[in-house]
């Protein structure tokens, strides 16, 4: 919105076509956290499966990793949407119509706060590795761009 709005303004010009490409990727991100709210929905079941499994089950252990990697996709993915989306909305708090700041410090905040939720969920399934790694950076980029909009 504070993009649209920011293009509806003459004496924010100079950045019109800038907040046309921030407005047409936010819709886009917005698509995706949709359709990965569903997914999320029912990523764990598999998790909750393999953990029914009996404890001395060979096959158990692996399983429930598998499981665990495989519950962690989405909510990782959640977490490069969230980071992405606190980007943009730190650029249009830069460069946007300052009457919709505010907007975007909100935008930013909860952007942020879906960026930090998912992370965790994905350092809690899998505790290391490459996928945590990424999920703590994503999480630090989000609180950056917070911390940005907070300092505007």
């Amino acid at each position: 919105m504070a993009a649209r709005f920011t293009r509806a303004r003459d004496e924010y010009a100079q950045t019109h076509e800038r907040m046309a490409e921030i407005e047409a990727r936010a819709g886009d991100l917005r698509g995706r956290a949709v359709e990965l709210a569903e997914t999320e929905l029912q990523a764990f079941e598999p998790v909750l499966e393999a953990l029914r499994l009996p404890r001395d089950d060979p096959q158990r252990a692996a399983r429930v990793e598998q499981a665990r990697a495989k519950a962690s996709e989405s909510p990782l993915a959640i977490a490069k949407v969230g980071a992405e989306l606190a980007e943009l909305a730190a650029e249009i708090v830069r460069s946007g119509n300052v009457n919709l700041a505010g907007d975007a410090i909100t935008a930013a905040l909860l952007a942020e706060a879906a960026a930090q939720a998912a992370g965790r969920l994905v350092a809690i399934n899998l505790t290391d590795g490459p996928a945590v790694r990424e999920a703590v950076d994503l999480a630090r980029r989000a609180h950056t761009a917070r911390d940005e909009v907070l300092s505007w």
